[in-house]
Formats: structure tokens, sequence, C-alpha cells
């Protein structure tokens, strides 16, 4: 008997070190979709997937910037799921993190692979391009990831606070399990850097090669996207979509107008809430498992996090999680 599984994409940020040569090694099997992967790439003057995933060494200048990285992450997620077992789990529904959005709408089926790719290159593109502000992360679970009574409000004071000085932008960029992602110009993100205590031995974190994601700050970048991107790229999903809202697109039942004005508009300029989006998974579309899609296995946390805020299978801190997670599991990273 099936299972039933919502399939989770990741964001920017989860092709690392250890990635390297991730395509060649797990998706050698599917040498005609990267070969057309590559055959674009090369077309609009951009190094190849291939290439990237096959350098000899990973460099943090070329492996992280906006242009390579997306379209990496992309190739190896949508691979990962073209290779999930369609006896043995049935894909009630799709969603993802930040870019992992892009993706979801090429599992859905809303865009066909190439265009998900277009899509994918062309705003990583443009965010490599216009580079405007940077993101940071912080916690507000502590490490067995219970939630710290107050912290998450006050840290969101801490952000309107700066952001209500002169010259100095920070807002709430992604809801992400238990941490907050905040993005800003750099005045903003030094100053909440400088006056916030150091948790956990390395937070708050800077994200190399981020741009100000999820904000008024991408303002200019959504326009750029919606002149890039036509609405008509974009077809009914497959399966239902779960949203940065946690909003759900079904089949045959999307306005697919505004679904292309939520991808290139809302998505890229205001906060994305993936907890949210995990939450109404869970509820809603009620999985016997979550599988987050490669490449890396760094979103399992955030998803594990964000459904133990929800309460789903009486998880209630990271050691609860584990022990469930020995005796059956429920979270499968095909990064892992």
């Amino acid at each position: 008997m099936r299972q039933t599984a919502v399939v989770v994409a990741p964001g920017r940020g989860t092709y690392n070190k250890d990635e390297l040569g991730y395509l060649s090694r797990r998706h050698a099997n599917k040498a005609a979709l990267i070969s057309s992967f590559d055959t674009y790439r090369e077309a609009q003057g951009q190094e190849s997937l291939s290439a990237l995933d096959g350098a000899g060494r990973y460099t943090l200048s070329k492996h992280t910037r906006g242009d390579n990285a997306s379209a990496l992450i992309y190739g190896c997620a949508f691979a990962d799921y073209q290779s999930i077992d369609q006896d043995a789990y049935e894909i009630v529904g799709v969603t993802g993190n930040s870019m992992g959005w892009y993706i979801a709408l090429a599992c859905a089926g809303v865009l066909d692979a190439m265009d998900g790719l277009r899509v994918v290159n062309t705003m990583g593109t443009l965010m490599q391009q216009h580079l405007i502000g940077g993101q940071l992360i912080y916690p507000f679970m502590d490490e067995d990831w219970h939630d710290i009574p107050g912290r998450r409000d006050q840290i969101m004071a801490k952000v309107a606070e700066i952001d209500a000085r002169a010259e100095h932008v920070l807002a709430l960029s992604i809801d992400l399990g238990g941490m907050l992602v905040l993005a800003g110009n750099e005045a903003g993100l030094s100053a909440f850097e400088a006056q916030m205590p150091v948790v956990q031995g390395r937070f708050p974190m800077r994200l190399g090669n981020h741009a100000g994601f999820h904000t008024s700050l991408q303002d200019p970048v959504a326009a750029l996207g919606q002149q890039a991107l036509p609405a008509d790229m974009f077809h009914q999903p497959q399966v239902p979509l779960i949203d940065g809202r946690g909003g759900v697109w079904y089949p045959q039942a999307s306005d697919l107008n505004a679904l292309w004005d939520y991808t290139l508009g809302h998505q890229v300029t205001k906060p994305y809430d993936f907890t949210a989006a995990i939450d109404m998974a869970a509820r809603e579309l009620m999985p016997d498992v979550f599988i987050v899609l490669g490449p890396g296995n760094t979103l399992g946390g955030a998803v594990a996090q964000s459904l133990i805020r929800t309460g789903w299978c009486g998880w209630s801190d990271k050691t609860g999680f584990k022990a469930s997670e020995a005796e059956r599991k429920r979270l499968i990273s095909m990064g892992a």
C-alpha cells in the first residue's frame, strides 16, 4: 500500500561543498534532462549545470552566486522529484521554501521542466545582477527545538526598532521553522548583528551572496521578472500546491493569472511563511510522510521544527522527534 506524501522543495543555500557532484552521482540516468538544462544555460551565455556540478572543487564565489546556485538547486531538486518511487508514494501535495516555490511549481506541473528552469534562472540572474540588500538568520527556538518564551516577539520588536531608524532597512524575510530569516540593507543588518546576543555559537549568521529576498527591496526585481516571464507559461497544477502564505492552489480550480501574479509579485516582495505552508500541508492534506528534495538536507530541520510547532504526530522537541523517527520514518530527506 502506498504512503501519501507531501513533497518539499528547498531554497537557496542548499548546494554546498558536500553537494559538489550531486547531479552526476545521483542522476546519471537523467542525461537527456540534464543535457537540455545545459543547452539552455549555454544559450544564455552561462556555465552549464554539468560543468558547475562537475567542477574540480567547490568555490564560494562561483557556486553560491544567484545565477548559478538557483539553477543548480533546481536541477538537483527537480531530478530528485522525478526519482520518487510512485509505486511507494502517492504525492498529495507540493510546497517549497523561498526559491523552492519555483521548484514546487515545476514539480506540481504548473511549469514544465524547461519553463521551471527558465523561471528559476531568470529570477536568480536578476537577483544576482541587482543584489539589493542581504539576509541573516536568527533562532527563536533553543537547541532542543523548544520555543523560548517571548523570544520571537523580542526579535521582531528589535527588527521594527531598527527599521524605523533613518537609512536603516530591516524586515522579516522568511518564517523558517524555529528560525527567522531577516532581510535588509547593510545598515539594518549590521545594527541587528551588533545589538543581538550571539546564540548557539553562530547566530546571527549572515547568508553569503543572498539579497534582501521577500521584502520591498525586491520591488525592482519583481517588475523585471514580470516583464520577462509571461503568464501563459502557467498551467493548472496536477496536485495541490501550497504557497508561502499557507494558501492552497488546487488542480482544475486555480486562477492562473492570480498564480502568476503571486509568484512574481507577493512571493518576491512580501515575507515567505514557510512554517504556515508546512502547517497547512499537515492539516489540510494529512500526509503519511513529508519528502524533502535535495540537494543537501539542511531544510529537514526547518520542516521538523515547523511540524513541532504544528504538533504533528505529537512531536514537541528535537529529542522526541528523533525518538519517533527511529521507530517510524515520517520525514524523508532525499539529499541526506
